[in-house]
């Protein structure tokens, strides 16, 4: 397996930002770390290992970013306000220089695949909703959709737009629904332990999408299925063998 780490000072964000690459071809799949995780969690905790057949046979290619969860919605010290701008660098960081880096080694892509377990849930889901144009297929697993579990009842617009759970249902826009009801769509969540609040929102998103007719694979699975990576080892595979990549 072609294997590359990368790092740059990112403009946007002010610091050094890596990521890692797996794989020589196929279909870009840009996975974001769980809550406060680093980018080579993926690659830890056998993620990686789970889409190695996928990779070698040249379907799709891995590309493992950092976050700045600490600096943005974990952030206890800042206010909500200040968390919400630091997100957006952070949206501009995958946009602006991530999104163009992977273009150039993958110019034939039609568009990328978000991913993410738990928060990477969360980040996978809000970047494939907000950039319909450069992700065209979504597999978020265990993921929250809503941020009040970070910044309580506090609404502004900045974190309104990064709110999955509250911009959806205003949507009206059809350049958003149109890509959205050409994409792939997938969420899941297991219903055992430490899935609760995650099993809420992914009903709630679950009916927003349906609200507009936007096709989507929203799968739960079983109360012995917990908030953990063994799960997320099996189900990653699975999704990744139903979808068209």
């Amino acid at each position: 397996m072609n294997v590359e780490y990368h790092r740059w000072w990112s403009r946007n964000l002010g610091e050094d930002m890596e990521l890692k690459v797996y794989g020589h071809a196929g279909k870009p799949v840009v996975v974001f770390p769980c809550q406060g995780g680093r980018f080579y969690e993926y690659e830890d905790f056998g993620m990686v290992g789970a889409c190695c057949p996928f990779i070698d046979s040249g379907a799709i290619t891995l590309f493992t970013v950092d976050s700045v969860d600490a600096q943005s919605w974990l952030n206890d010290s800042a206010h909500p306000a200040d968390r919400a701008r630091r997100h957006l660098d952070y949206d501009r960081y995958i946009i602006d220089e991530v999104a163009p880096f992977i273009r150039d080694r993958n110019p034939h892509a039609s568009g990328f695949l978000a991913t993410g377990c738990s928060m990477g849930g969360y980040h996978s889901a809000n970047f494939f909703f907000r950039h319909p144009d450069v992700f065209d297929a979504l597999i978020a697993l265990s993921g929250l959709y809503k941020l009040t579990r970070f910044v309580g009842d506090y609404m502004d617009e900045n974190v309104y737009l990064n709110t999955p759970l509250a911009y959806l249902p205003n949507l009206t826009d059809p350049w958003y629904l149109e890509l959205y009801r050409r994409s792939q769509i997938v969420a899941c969540v297991g219903q055992g332990a430490w899935e609760d609040e995650m099993v809420a929102d992914t009903r709630d998103l679950q009916a927003i999408l349906a609200s507009k007719g936007i096709p989507a694979w929203i799968d739960f699975w079983g109360h012995d299925v917990n908030h953990d990576w063994p799960w997320w080892r099996r189900q990653i595979p699975y999704f990744l063998g139903h979808l068209v990549l």
